[in-house]
């Protein structure tokens, strides 16, 4: 990559990192789900005036959004709203590296390569010790959470992937619409009206600022930049990037919030993202293409982890 996308990619990276503060920042006394709501309206208006309908069904769009979108960042938002520190967020998150590989091998008959295999199996092994050594603060429930919110964006991958829509940016946008009316309705049934009209009144500055960031830095303009940059890289050349993503989220809690892990979590932590790296390193012998690569869609907070068996056939 030439000097001006690598630090292209850095900023999408930076971007979607500072993410997970700034959701916790501005969800204070708002219910997740309807935060969620507020944030998809947001990216939907205005995208959808100049990004035109994706070359997909209409049942497409509905499985990617209901997967990629309203499960990942419903759980996610959960889990945060019920105690997940937003640095752990931010690298538990990446799990969905390895789930995407395990989906893939069982749904699209992609066989995962050796590699990936070894990787899978230690990132497991650090998931593993994240959860037996985690902080006392850190409630289990709110770490099962976000591994469903894992699971959900992992899903939506491969859901994308099997849609073979080329060009993502029109399927995330559009598949966004699932959002905000499912979100809002279970934000009614779990949270009760009560706490959903509390929740708007308490809407201030922060709450906007911080859907504002979400909405347009980190879904449109962060996607937007990564988007192109896969249209003239190689996944394996772009998509390792995501990597940055939780070392960044960490520190951020860490110097914003005053966030400390565990040891056990930094370690655990370490771990998966080796295993995470290990998945994504493209095989040896393949030569990275400069050319436009298939795209599937990725996350609007952050770009989609697809292994190589996702993104390419091996």
């Amino acid at each position: 990559m030439s000097r001006r996308d690598t630090l292209l990619a850095l900023l999408v990276a930076l971007l979607w990192g500072l993410n997970f503060v700034v959701i916790d920042v501005g969800m204070v006394g708002i219910p997740p789900l309807l935060f969620l709501a507020v944030r998809f309206v947001v990216v939907v208006v205005p995208a959808i005036l100049w990004v035109p309908r994706p070359d997909a069904s209409w049942g497409t769009i509905a499985r990617v959004g209901a997967l990629m979108s309203l499960g990942q960042f419903g759980f996610l938002y959960t889990s945060m709203h019920v105690g997940m520190p937003p640095g752990l967020a931010a690298l538990v998150l990446q799990a969905q590296v390895l789930l995407t590989i395990v989906i893939a091998a069982g749904v699209l008959r992609e066989i995962p390569t050796a590699r990936q295999v070894v990787g899978v199996l230690v990132g497991s092994v650090g998931l593993g010790v994240v959860a037996i050594g985690r902080d006392a603060s850190t409630p289990l429930l709110a770490l099962a959470l976000c591994l469903l919110a894992a699971l959900s964006w992992a899903a939506g991958n491969v859901a994308a992937r099997a849609s073979g829509v080329r060009g993502g940016l029109s399927l995330t946008v559009w598949s966004a619409l699932v959002v905000p009316v499912p979100a809002f309705g279970l934000a009614l049934l779990v949270d009760g009206p009560s706490a959903v009209a509390d929740g708007i009144a308490a809407f201030g500055w922060e709450a906007a600022a911080s859907t504002l960031y979400t909405a347009v830095l980190a879904s449109l303009v962060g996607y937007g930049i990564f988007n192109s940059l896969l249209g003239r890289y190689a996944a394996g050349l772009v998509v390792p990037w995501i990597l940055v993503v939780p070392v960044v989220g960490m520190t951020s809690a860490w110097l914003l919030q005053g966030e400390a892990l565990a040891p056990a979590e930094v370690l655990g932590g370490a771990v998966l993202l080796v295993g995470a790296l290990v998945a994504l390193l493209p095989r040896r012998g393949r030569r990275p293409r400069a050319a436009a690569v298939q795209q599937a869609p990725t996350s609007p907070t952050s770009p989609t982890s697809l292994p190589d068996s996702v993104n390419a056939t091996p």
